[in-house]
């Protein structure tokens, strides 16, 4: 194996990846001091695992990683890799290629890589073991090491032996095996002390299971018991409901039967209701019967009172119509006289009328002619006077145009007024509407940063929430931690207590003979040795060991009362046990002249405790004459003093006996009752601190909820602002939007206005040109009527002329016409009254003859009235029979309703004793249901009895429920069961399984005492085999080395003599190694006597004859050569080139013999302040170089 290349970046003064390649036996690295040569030297120790800043040339870990210079930045981490190549597999892989890396980072973090896979230092480590590599082999010499060989202590030097004798990976195992080992002493330790504090609990717990499994089988019985009863109840309670249920239906058959007769009768009842409203109607029939029959004998006594009205009108009418038959007998003669009158004149008026009739004609003529005449200039003067009326429509349209165009005109400037106050007033409301759309943005922002001032208040209260609630969380992390500690002190004084309330430790003769005395049995029995003595801690080991067995002795009163508790052991069997009577126990006190000045004396042991005056001759009996000594030493020593006449205990439990003879070792069986008292007392007061600290930590948490509490208020309130905020700026945005809006429309509106303005402006031009042209229409209009009106008043006046001869035979026309219709008239009348007069003449005697009639049909009229006044009568007659009728048939009605009321009363009776039934019946059925209910209601409770008690549904009890044969039994046994269970007191159910766990751990930590011990004894047995192996390859190794050291020796100084010496043969593996040297010509010496370079030469010597030995991949030598004189720096690089055979050789040197034995130069410059570069040379290459040259 060796070592092909190194690659540095970060490292130091390396700021740069470099890689320095190592493929020629020897290799130089040179450079001035300064320059950074020796810092590779560091990279290579470094990368191998040295871990020790001061080695590496540095006050801190992080001095390795680049610094910085005032040109570069300082770097973040340093990384050197080393590549080997492991083809004879030297390191234990299966890699032909090793590179291990090393990185370390500016936060401290540091990672190990083998071919780039990640691993630990002691991976590395293990891999450069018994190689001579690493951060403890010799492949890296440095002046360190110079010194440390040259040191005046000898057993610096032990390191670089025992790693060249190959026995480093032994001594690691070896210190792991005995760290391991000191480990398991320390596993044990603890095992003793869990496993003697478990069996103090075992019994106690065994005790408590006992009690609670007894509890559990009761319980179980009890439950057993209890639900079958239940159960038991609830079938009784289901067939009491069943019957019920029975017994409810059938009375709600009753009661529905009952019922349908109340039905029955009240219909019955209706019926005879009915019946009677019938008779009721018939009988107001027959009433109206005969209220109809008394009108119509009314209407016809009327009828017959009006008849005989009607015949004496009849009667005076006949007689007035035969006086005036009389009376029309002499007009008929002068009608006859008035007709002839007028036939004549009708003559005359016709001879009249035929005159006038040739006048007209005549007249008619010269009408006409007039009539043409006119017509043609009436025909002329009416087309003028049309065309006068078409100029005067023409003229009025034009002025209707011309007024219509002024209303334009003036709707158009109205319009145009009120447009541009509109403009004007759009133009304020934009104005207005920009302010308040700018107001609202300012509110918005300012809204917006309030809302933002919110959140950060939010935020910060959200930090104090927090902050306050990780306090809440400590305060009730530590309530809680407080309170587990109080519960689990609380559990050890209750087990305390009970172990001493149990007398645990103490014999079953002691715990009778208590428990009998506690009941009252035995009288006059004060307690045990133990029980009624105390001591601080320091004496209660002492103290213990002093009472030894009389621990467990009992105290009397007197020797009775101790016959009386031994004749009680005897007689139960139970065991033995001794007892001090306080009337004739005594005892004196040790007094020995100078104990007190003892060195290591603590006091004789009575003085040592503290007990009731009634029982000091008992204690002084006990411990009078013992004293206790701090140590066994100490206790010694005393016992020497004094002759051992007297018994010392030590504070720690050992034994001098009077005599001599010694007892010790671990603690006796009946060590702790006294322990267990003063650990009881210190628990107690334990138990006070740690309440009111559980107390001020409750307080403390009550504090640190109630400030969370208001910082959550905060948090709440402040989150009601910020939604208020939000919703305000909402609300804002909204209303700038609807102004953003409002601002967009008003401009439009705005634009439009002024685009309307400008319409109207172009309009008023258009209606004034329009305006100009109507008006010379108009006048144009005006003059052509003007000359037509002329032309006109010419014509008419000629009309006019016309019009007067027309008017003058059209007058003379209508006076004849006049006397023509006069005539007409005239003969028209006469015509008519001679008619009339004919007429009337007819009539009247036509008169006479209806007269006549008249009075025939008013005597046919007497004679029917008579006849009809007859009938009435005899109608009356009928109608009073008919009356009689009727009220016999009321009388017979009512007589059937009375039959009808009666009936129907005495139904009523029955519907209502019926309907007192029908109540009873009811009564019974609500009884029934609520005795139904009753059995329901204890059903249910039994139920939730069952699931309160039990939890189990009714189904579930179903199929746990036993047979009983006697309920009453079962509940007697139920309530036997119960003051069991309530004479267990409150039993410790989670002891079942604390017991388990407890003794499971117990008897699983004796097995682990047991496996550790096992694992103890080869442990030791493996550091016994380890030592042996290495104390035999350090002996055979160092012989070799120290034989090979003679050697080279000779080869350094060409003679002398020199050795290896162990200071201790018999402690090779520990002791120191002597260099003893004789220079040629000089006496023998020890190294540290030798002169500086004559030391640098015998370590160079020693290295090299190690390398001989134990050779090593590669060796870096760093300046080793630097206290050499030049003769033997020639020496040293003649040797250097030899050991280059089996080892890589790596040298910083200044010294130019060195140099000039290398294969390659590397040169170390700092061309920049602070910074390393690397230089390569050839030596080979360049010789043949300048050989070709000079040839």
């Amino acid at each position: 194996m060796y070592l092909k290349s190194l690659e540095i970046q970060g490292f130091k003064s390396f700021p740069e990846k470099t890689r320095l390649t190592f493929d020629k036996p020897v290799t130089a690295i040179v450079g001035p001091n300064g320059s950074g040569k020796s810092n590779i030297s560091d990279a290579i120790l470094w990368v191998m695992g040295e871990q020790s800043t001061r080695t590496l040339r540095g006050g801190k870990m992080e001095d390795v990683i680049f610094g910085g210079t005032q040109k570069r930045p300082q770097l973040g981490f340093a990384e050197v890799s080393l590549i080997l190549d492991n083809a004879d597999h030297t390191l234990d892989t299966e890699f032909t290629e090793v590179m291990i890396t090393r990185r370390y980072y500016r936060s401290g973090e540091s990672e190990y890589f083998i071919n780039r896979q990640m691993v630990r230092l002691k991976d590395v480590n293990e891999l450069f073991m018994d190689t001579g590599l690493g951060r403890e082999g010799y492949s890296i010499i440095g002046q360190g090491r110079i010194d440390a060989i040259l040191s005046i202590k000898s057993t610096d030097r032990r390191e670089i032996f025992e790693e060249a004798a190959g026995i480093s990976r032994f001594r690691h195992r070896k210190e792991e095996s005995e760290r391991k080992l000191e480990h398991t002493e320390e596993n044990l330790v603890r095992l003793g002390d869990k496993i003697s504090e478990l069996y103090l609990q075992v019994e106690p717990l065994q005790k408590q299971a006992e009690t609670a499994k007894k509890y559990l089988l009761l319980r179980d019985e009890l439950r057993g018991l209890e639900i079958s009863v239940w159960m038991d109840s609830l079938d009784g309670l289901q067939e009491q409901i069943t019957k019920t249920e029975t017994d409810y239906l059938t009375a709600l058959s009753q009661k529905d039967d009952v019922s349908r007769e109340i039905d029955s009768y009240y219909e019955t009842s209706l019926t005879f209701s009915d019946k009677m409203h019938e008779k009721d109607v018939e009988l107001e029939s027959v009433r109206e019967a005969v209220s109809a029959q008394e009108a119509q004998i009314a209407e016809i006594d009327s009828a017959t009172a009006v008849l005989k009205a009607n015949l004496e009108s009849n009667i005076g009418e006949s007689e007035r119509i035969r006086r005036e038959l009389t009376e029309q007998e002499g007009r008929d003669g002068g009608i006859k006289a008035q007709i002839d009158e007028r036939e004549l004149r009708l003559g005359e008026i016709s001879a009249e009328k035929a005159a006038l009739s040739a006048d007209s004609a005549r007249l008619v003529g010269a009408l006409q002619s007039i009539a043409d005449t006119a017509g043609e200039s009436s025909k002329r003067l009416g087309d003028m006077l049309s065309r006068e009326n078409t100029l005067q429509e023409e003229i009025s349209e034009a002025k209707s145009r011309l007024s219509a165009l002024a209303s334009k005109a003036q709707e158009i400037l109205d319009r145009d007024g009120t447009v541009a106050l509109d403009a004007a007033a759009a133009g304020e409301k934009h104005r207005q509407l920009e302010e308040d759309m700018s107001a609202c943005a300012d509110e918005l922002d300012a809204a917006g940063d309030e809302l933002q001032r919110i959140k950060n208040v939010i935020t910060g209260y959200t930090m104090r929430r927090d902050s306050r609630k990780k306090k809440a969380d400590a305060a009730n992390d530590k309530k809680m931690h407080l309170t587990m500690e109080l519960n689990s002190l609380k559990s050890r004084i209750r087990l305390l207590t009970e172990m001493e309330k149990d007398y645990q430790g103490y014999s079953k003769a002691v715990k009778l003979v208590m428990q009998e005395s506690q009941r009252g049995i035995l009288k006059h029995v004060h307690g045990t040795v133990g029980s009624l003595v105390q001591t601080d801690d320091k004496y209660a080991v002492a103290i213990e060991t002093a009472l030894g067995g009389a621990m467990q002795n009992i105290i009397v009163d007197t020797e009775e009362d101790g016959k009386e508790a031994i004749n009680l052991l005897k007689r139960r069997d139970g065991g033995r046990a001794t007892f001090l009577p306080i009337s004739t126990v005594r005892g004196n006190v040790l007094d020995v002249p100078g104990l007190k000045n003892e060195p290591g004396y603590e006091g004789l042991a009575i003085d040592l405790v503290r007990s009731d005056g009634r029982y000091a001759g008992i204690y002084r009996s006990l411990l009078g004459r013992v004293a206790v000594a701090g140590s066994l030493d100490d206790a010694i020593r005393i016992a020497r003093r004094h002759n051992n006449s007297f018994r010392i205990v030590t504070l720690d439990g050992q034994v001098l006996n009077a005599g001599g003879s010694m007892t010790g070792g671990s603690s006796s069986s009946n060590t702790g009752i006294l322990s267990r008292a003063n650990e009881l007392k210190g628990l107690s007061e334990q138990e006070a601190l740690l309440a009111e600290s559980a107390a001020r930590a409750e307080r403390e948490h009550g504090e640190a909820v109630r400030e969370l509490t208001a910082s959550e208020y905060e948090l709440e309130s402040s989150g009601a602002e910020m939604r208020s905020l939000e919703d305000k700026v909402l609300k804002l945005d909204t209303n700038l939007r609807h102004f953003e809006a409002l601002v967009s429309a008003s401009a439009e509106n705005l634009n439009a206005m002024r685009a309307e303005a400008e319409n109207l402006a172009e309009r008023i031009k258009a209606n004034g040109d329009e305006t100009a042209a109507a008006r010379n229409d108009i006048a144009a209009l005006e003059s052509a009527l003007s000359e037509l009106r002329a032309q006109i008043a010419r014509d008419t006046e000629g009309q006019e002329q016309l019009t007067s001869e027309r008017d003058r035979i059209t007058s003379a026309l209508s006076e004849l016409r006049a006397r023509e219709a006069s005539l007409d008239a005239e003969n028209e009348a006469l015509t008519k009254a001679v008619t009339e007069l004919s007429e009337l003449r007819e009539i009247l005697t036509g008169g006479r003859r209806q007269q006549m009639q008249y009075l025939d049909e008013l005597k046919a009229r007497h004679d029917a009235i008579l006849k009809e006044i007859s009938d009435n009568e005899t109608a009356l007659v009928q109608l009073g029979e008919k009356m009689a009728a009727f009220r016999a048939r009321s009388a017979a009605i009512t007589a059937e309703k009375l039959e009808l009321e009666a009936a129907r009363t005495r139904r009523d009776k029955v519907m209502q004793e019926k309907n007192h039934e029908l109540l009873e019946l009811e009564r019974e059925c609500a009884r029934l249901e609520q005795k139904k209910l009753a059995a329901q209601m204890e059903e249910k409770q039994i139920i939730d009895r069952l699931w309160d008690s039990y939890e189990i549904t009714r189904s579930v009890a179903l199929t746990v429920r036993q047979e009983l044969e006697n309920p009453a039994e079962a509940r007697r046994h139920i309530s036997e069961l119960k003051r069991d269970i309530s004479s267990l007191g409150t039993p410790n159910i989670g002891a079942i399984e604390e017991f388990e766990r407890v003794n499971t751990r117990y008897t699983y930590l004796t097995e682990q005492r047991d496996d550790v011990e096992k694992a103890k004894r080869e442990l030791q047995e493996i550091i016994r085999d380890i030592t042996q192996e290495m104390r035999t390859m350090f002996a055979r190794e160092f012989e070799n080395i120290s034989l090979s050291f003679k050697e080279t020796f000779l080869e350094f100084f060409g003679g002398g003599q020199a050795s290896l010496e162990l200071e201790d043969p018999n402690d090779i593996l520990n002791c120191g190694i002597e260099i003893k040297v004789q220079p040629p010509g000089k006496a023998l010496k020890t190294i540290t006597l030798l002169s500086g370079g004559e030391k640098a030469f015998v370590a160079s010597a020693l290295y090299f004859s190690i390398l001989k030995v134990r050779p090593t991949p590669f060796v870096v030598m760093d300046e080793i050569d630097a206290a050499l004189d030049e003769a033997n720096v020639l020496r040293f690089a003649e040797n250097m080139r030899k050991m280059s055979v089996k080892t890589q050789m790596i040298v910083i040197t200044h010294h130019r013999g060195t140099m000039e034995e290398a294969d390659v130069l590397y040169g170390v410059t700092m061309q920049e302040q602070g910074v390393s570069r690397v230089l390569s040379i050839d030596l080979a290459e360049a010789e043949k170089t300048l050989k070709k040259d000079a040839s």
